[in-house]
């Protein structure tokens, strides 16, 4: 039996009185594609958080690639965010002075060694072979969000997280930049969990999941 990506045991995110992640039992299998809904304080952003080991826990179990985060000192948890995980956000949080080969690069820089040929394979592999000199500012939004894409994948990660990557896109880039995550996954073979208030950008996913005030309330199986 395949040992699941993602594995909770009433999970719970508290910060002071706020209780933001209530208990919640969740499986995610690997190479799924797990769309993450709700509406904004719904727990959404708090639970890719959690599983990116960019947070800790209040309680409950959370294993991730068959570890168990609570219980990584915190060089533990950058091991594994550096070795495992790849993140893909809304704002593009590319370095403004530096080209897109160079932003590609600086992510290896805090996994190993910067290698530009692997970077400019990276930055290939998500059709901008010919914008590796570019800087942000001479790229469209699309393009800016297929370098986090090349940025988050340059590690080879088991785990790439979205939250919202197309909340600042038109249709025509959605699209594109949905259609280059299936291409990638179905090459690499990474499990994906995306969080996104739009129900078309969930339905390329295997399953969604709907948190409402912290607390799973349904989901739905798209596909198997």
């Amino acid at each position: 039996m395949t040992v699941p990506t993602i594995q909770t045991a009433g999970l719970t995110k508290g910060y002071g009185d706020i209780c933001a992640l209530k208990p919640l039992d969740l499986q995610v299998a690997e190479g799924e594609w797990l769309s993450v809904m709700g509406h904004s304080g719904s727990g959404k952003s708090t639970l890719m958080n959690l599983v990116g080991g960019l947070d800790r826990p209040s309680g409950g179990s959370l294993s991730v690639g068959g570890q168990d985060l609570s219980a990584l000192s915190e060089d533990g948890l950058a091991r594994f965010r550096r070795e495992f995980v790849g993140i893909i956000f809304q704002q593009h949080h590319l370095v403004p002075y530096l080209s897109a080969v160079e932003n590609v690069m600086l992510s290896q820089y805090f996994h190993s060694v910067p290698d530009e040929a692997e970077a400019r394979l990276a930055l290939e592999r998500v059709g901008l072979g010919h914008r590796l000199k570019n800087r942000p500012g001479e790229l469209s939004g699309g393009e800016q969000q297929r370098v986090c894409i090349a940025r988050a994948i340059i590690n080879s990660p088991k785990l790439l997280l979205g939250d919202e990557p197309t909340g600042n896109l038109d249709h025509k880039s959605t699209v594109m930049v949905l259609e280059l995550l299936k291409e990638l996954r179905a090459e690499d073979r990474f499990t994906v969990v995306l969080v996104t208030h739009n129900e078309e950008v969930a339905a390329w996913g295997d399953r969604t999941i709907y948190l409402d005030d912290g607390v799973l309330v349904r989901e739905e199986r798209l596909r198997s």
